[in-house]
Parts: C-alpha cells; sequence; structure tokens
C-alpha cells in the first residue's frame, strides 16, 4: 500500500504519533519494554513493511524535527534528577560517564575494527554513537524491575548525563573523520569541553532565568507556563546549536536539571506536561527513524554484527563499568547488575540518523551500515534488558524489599509528625503533596517527599507504591482522600490503606470507606486543618501509653478513640510485636500494645483522666531530641 495519499509529510508524521501512542499503550498492557513495539511498528509499518510511513517525504525536516524532540526528551530527563539524590553516588556517576564512556568508545570501537573489519574511522564513530543509554528506556525499565534506589539512581544519572555528553563526543568525531584537515586531539578535547561548558552555562543561566519569571506573579499569564517554558527550551536549544555547534543538549539537560530542584507552583503542571509530551516525541522518534532503516541494511551486516552486539553487552558494558565504578560506594552487586543493563536510546538512533545522513550528503559510503548496526545494537540490548533485567536483580538482592515503608498522601504538620515516628522507628516513608511549603518543611525535617499530584500513578510509581506496606491519605479534603484510596487499589493489590475523614457527612461516609477496603486512621474522625494548625503553633505534645487491660464490660466495644468526649487526643501509631503501625477504627487493643498519642495541650489533663479509667499505663514523654521541630516536645514536668 503505497498511494500517494500516504506518502507525504503531514500523513507520515501523523501515523507515527498514532502508532507510537498506541505501541507505548500495548506495551504497558504486556508488561514489556515499549521501546521494541515501536521499532516493530516502525518496520512493520515503514516502506519494508506495509508503507503506510515514509520518512524519506520528510527530507531535511527529519533532523530537526528529531533536535526538538531530542531536546524536550532530555529536559524532562534533566528535570527529574535531583541534587539530593545524586550527592551520594556522584562518585560513581562521574567516574562512570568519564571513565566507563571511555572505556566504551574504545571496547566498541575495537570490536568493530576486528570483528566487522571496519576502517578505524567508521569503527571510533561507531564507538562514540554507543557510548549513550538514555532516559527514555532507562527509566521505564527502571519503574518495572523495582530496584534499590542506590543502583537506579546511578543508571539513571548515567542516562541523562552521558546522552549529553555523547551526543557532543560524537559530532565532534563525525566532524574530525569528515575534515580534511585533522587538528591535534588537544583540540578535538577542546572541541567537546568548551561545548559541554558553553552549554551547561547557557542552560544554566536560562533555566535560572525562568525560574525567576515564574516567581512574578502575573508575568507569564496564569495557563500558559507550560508553553511558555517549551518555546524557550526549543530557543535555547536552537539557539545554542547556532552558537556552538552541538551545545544544545547540554544546555537544555542543565536547564532542566536547575529548574527540578526547585520547588515551586508552576513546576507539578510543568512536570506532568513534559512527561506527557515526552511519551508523545518518543512514540514518534522511533517509530520514524526504525521507518527509515531497511532491514536489508541490518540483515546485510551478517553474523559479525550479531558478534559486535554480543561482546559490547558481555565484555565491553561490564568493563566500562567497572573500571568507572572502582573505589565507589557502589557493592561489587550493584556494580555487576550496573554492568548488565546498558540499553541504548533514542540519542543513539537520532545522532546514528544523522551520520548516515551527513554520509550520504558526502557521496561516502559506510554511513547507513553504520546506522543499521547501531539500530540492531539498541534492539538486542533493550529487549535483553527487559526481559532479564528482574531476574538478575533478584539474584542478587537488589530488588527493593516488598512491604516495606508507608506512602501518606499529605505532608501537612499532621503527616510529618507520623512520618517521624514511622522512621525513628526504621521504617521508610515517602509522603506526596502539591503544596510546596508542605514539602519544603517535609524535606528540612528529613522526609523523603514528591512533589505532585497523588492522584496521578506517576507519582505512586515514583514512591514505590506497590512495595509499600500500607497507604495513607492524610490531607484535609475528604474527598480526595478516598479518591487517593481507590486510585492506590486500582494501582495495586495487597496493600493496607487508612483515610483520614473531618467527619461523616452525606456524600461520604466511614461505612463508604470501609467498602474500599480502608480504615478510619486514629480511629475516629479527625479535623486535619485543626491538629495542622496546633502543631505549628506548638501546642501538641507526644506520649507513650501502654495497655494493660480495659473494663470488662467495654472489651470488643466500640473504638476506643470514638468513646473520648474531646478532641485533642489522637491514637496515632501501635507497636505490637515489636513493629509500628497506624492506628485505624478497626482495631481492638491487647495487653501489652504501646500506642503514641498525639496530645493537644489544653486536653492534657482530661487525657490522661481518660486513658487510666480505659487501662492505660503511662510510659513516657517522647524526648525532645527524638522528634523533628515540627512537633512540640512536652516539657519536662509537663504531665
Amino acid at each position: 500500500m503505497d498511494g500517494a495519499v500516504f506518502n507525504n509529510p503531514g500523513m507520515t508524521i501523523a501515523l507515527a504519533l498514532a502508532l507510537g501512542m498506541i505501541a507505548q499503550a500495548l506495551a504497558h498492557h504486556l508488561r514489556m519494554p515499549g521501546i521494541i513495539l515501536l521499532l516493530a511498528a516502525g518496520v512493520g509499518f515503514g516502506p519494508d513493511g506495509i508503507g503506510l510511513i515514509h520518512p524519506e517525504s520528510l527530507g531535511p525536516s527529519l533532523n530537526i524535527l528529531t533536535g526538538f524532540a531530542v531536546a524536550v526528551i532530555l529536559f524532562e530527563g534533566g528535570m527529574n534528577l535531583k541534587f539530593r539524590r545524586l550527592r551520594h553516588a556522584q562518585h560513581s556517576i562521574r567516574r562512570l560517564i568519564l571513565l566507563g564512556g571511555f572505556v566504551t568508545v574504545a571496547g566498541a570501537a575495537a570490536t568493530a575494527h576486528l570483528v566487522m573489519h571496519w576502517p578505524w574511522k567508521s569503527s571510533i564513530l561507531f564507538g562514540t554513537l554507543v557510548m549513550v543509554t538514555g532516559p527514555t528506556v532507562i527509566n521505564p525499565l527502571l519503574k518495572r524491575l523495582n530496584v534499590k534506589r542506590s543502583v537506579a539512581t546511578v543508571l539513571e544519572a548515567e542516562g541523562v548525563f552521558i546522552d549529553a555528553v555523547g551526543a557532543v563526543v560524537a559530532t565532534v568525531a563525525l566532524e574530525t573523520a569528515l575534515s580534511p584537515v585533522h587538528g591535534s586531539p588537544l583540540a578535538w578535547v577542546w572541541h567537546v569541553v568548551s561545548r559541554l561548558g558553553f552549554g551547561a552555562m547557557t542552560g544554566g543561566l536560562i533555566g535560572a532565568l525562568l525560574l525567576f519569571l515564574y516567581r512574578v506573579r502575573r508575568l507569564i499569564p496564569e495557563g500558559t507556563e507550560n508553553v511558555f517554558t517549551l518555546a524557550a527550551i526549543l530557543a535555547l536549544f536552537q539557539g545554542s546549536n547556532l552558537i556552538l555547534a552541538e551545545s544544545g543538549i547540554a544546555a537544555v539537560t542543565t536547564a532542566g536539571i536547575v529548574i527540578g530542584n526547585v520547588s515551586s507552583s508552576a513546576l507539578q503542571d510543568l512536570m506532568e506536561f513534559k512527561e506527557e509530551l515526552t511519551v508523545l516525541l518518543i512514540g514518534m522518534l522511533f517509530v520514524l527513524l526504525a521507518a527509515d532503516v531497511r532491514l536489508a541494511q541490518v540483515t546485510g551486516l551478517g553474523w559479525p554484527a550479531v558478534g559486535v552486539v554480543l561482546v559490547l553487552m558481555f565484555l565491553v558494558r561490564p568493563a566500562a563499568v567497572l573500571i568507572g565504578t572502582s573505589f565507589s560506594e557502589l557493592t561489587l552487586k550493584e556494580r555487576f547488575f550496573i554492568g548488565w543493563i546498558g540499553p541504548r536510546g533514542i540519542v543513539a538512533a537520532a545522532v546514528a540518523s544523522f551520520f548516515a545522513a551527513a554520509f550520504a550528503a558526502r557521496g561516502l559510503q559506510g554511513g547507513y551500515e553504520l546506522r543499521a548496526l547501531v539500530f540492531l545494537v539498541i534492539a538486542v540490548t533493550v529487549m535483553f534488558a527487559g526481559l532479564t533485567g528482574g531476574l538478575v536483580a533478584g539474584l542478587l538482592g537488589l530488588r527493593r524489599p516488598s512491604q516495606a515503608g508507608w506512602v501518606i498522601l499529605g505532608a501537612n504538620a499532621l503527616a510529618r509528625g507520623l512520618a517521624e515516628l514511622f522512621k525513628q522507628d526504621g521504617q521508610e516513608v515517602v509522603c506526596i503533596d502539591s503544596n510546596a511549603d508542605h514539602c519544603k518543611a517535609a524535606e528540612s525535617e528529613g522526609t523523603r517527599v514528591i512533589y505532585g499530584n497523588g492522584l496521578r500513578a506517576r507519582y505512586l510509581l515514583r514512591a514505590e507504591i506497590d512495595t509499600r506496606r500500607g497507604a495513607l491519605a492524610l490531607t484535609a479534603n475528604d474527598e480526595v482522600n478516598y479518591l487517593f484510596i481507590q486510585k492506590v487499589k486500582k494501582e495495586t493489590k495487597a496493600i493496607s490503606l487508612w483515610a483520614a475523614l473531618k467527619s461523616n457527612s452525606a456524600s461520604l461516609t466511614t461505612k463508604m470507606l470501609h467498602k474500599s477496603g480502608a480504615e478510619l486512621i486514629f480511629g475516629a474522625t479527625v479535623d486535619v486543618d485543626a491538629w495542622d494548625r496546633r502543631f505549628n503553633s506548638r501546642q501538641v505534645t507526644v506520649h507513650r501509653w501502654q495497655y494493660d487491660a480495659g473494663p470488662p464490660e467495654e472489651a470488643g466495644s466500640s473504638p476506643m478513640m470514638a468513646r473520648y468526649p474531646g478532641n485533642g487526643m489522637i491514637a496515632v501509631s501501635l507497636r505490637r510485636n515489636k513493629r509500628l503501625s497506624p492506628v485505624g477504627d478497626s482495631l481492638r487493643f491487647k495487653a501489652g500494645d504501646e500506642v503514641y498519642f498525639f496530645v493537644f495541650e489544653p486536653e492534657i489533663d482530661a487525657v490522661i483522666e481518660f486513658l487510666n479509667k480505659e487501662g492505660w499505663r503511662y510510659l513516657e514523654q517522647v524526648d525532645k531530641n527524638e522528634l523533628t521541630a515540627s512537633i512540640h516536645r512536652f516539657e519536662e514536668g509537663g504531665d
């Protein structure tokens, strides 16, 4: 089917966009790497398939479109890199990019020269192309594999930074190969360093300028922040390239890192917009670039090409990682796993296509073979990592443990107080909140927090919801709490759920909460806003009590918290069998249970009198140095 209606630029782009989204949606349901179906869609609907997509109809515009798409993808990747996560692994990341990148280029070039019998010029160009990994394939893969955060951080950071470095190195190498007059090695090293440095400086300045514009009220019309940023990033990419060739990738990556590490009210919508746009562009690019590669070019490489890929996967990549992470904080198992996972992504494909076009424009041979081998590397490494990564991570003990830690919707003072108790017990806690002030307060107290909408699946995935003991909804909005519980149930199974309610209203009752599989947290309705104000005014103390035995006639009756006549006491967490857990309305206390209570200071005497009558024995006040400043400590002699 090769009618004129399909052989035009508009139809090619439209079909690539549609097929890209369909392939990624299907890959999500099949739980397989999306790039596999994207490559298959490109080949199946391209000239070698049924002939609906014709990348050649775009002409030179294909390179422009590819450049813009890569700019957006790497900007979004930079936004996801957080300084606080990189700080611990910065030594490994730096050496992995510099030393590991050099080993990859040298090893891949030598392999192509010896196995494929290519000239050194083409072999070195191949080495520069495959030094990158890329966030487009690494990040989705890591979300599926559920590996430990220490390993995931290194792989994510490597993917973003090595793309920027690798693209510049590859372009400088191409200029060297095509230049009739070759400069000294130092001159070409200077070309690489100067472009990366200029790009980083320019990107940092533009990122800081955008942050300033976000903070000036009404300067950017409300609702246009996302498209304004998109326009600025594309202008940054093209302008930086115009001033100093191929510095644009470093510029947009740096701008993303700068913006992504500052919490602002505009950032949440911007990140959501960029993530959605990135998914769209990744799908389109892989379909277009795969359709532009002919199967005959790949099969024409023969079995030696397969040998090159295997050497790259099992010798070059492990060697690059072992050398690049030597004397680092990573364990041998972590280094082995990082060496096992090395899929190539969109930047390798995009730059390889650019190389092929540059060779063809000069009438040189070898450009299409070079691109074909890179695409073979992409397909095999992605499929291999997707199929074996989970098994290897499990065998090495690098999977995140299941039933570990808690996810809390909300980072208000009440939520942070509960989070601190769990943290003091050695349990991990992740808060999700769209309030920038709440997030800053949580970060200052050392609590991991995700700035975003907890009703969105992407933020639940970042919180690793599928590996947690439970999820707690602690916002002041009852409806949001209920929707959060519903969303968590949809995303994962066999997880304990708790939610706060201000009161039993006509629209939302405790019975509805129970039908959703959740418990009423604290064992009674709670006004979260009121407790937030109490914490902020430092009128909350923390008590620890032990249950000895309640009156026989009340055993097994309604929850104790529902019987308390005031509203100045919260049963926050229970220690039973040496484990701290939330308190819900279905819980019946047993002899020996220890419970932490948050107590509103004006009601201290009433609380003590009530708990004594209920069969509780006071143990201690929480030491003032054990909790953060968000909780008002119980002064000496306060009881």
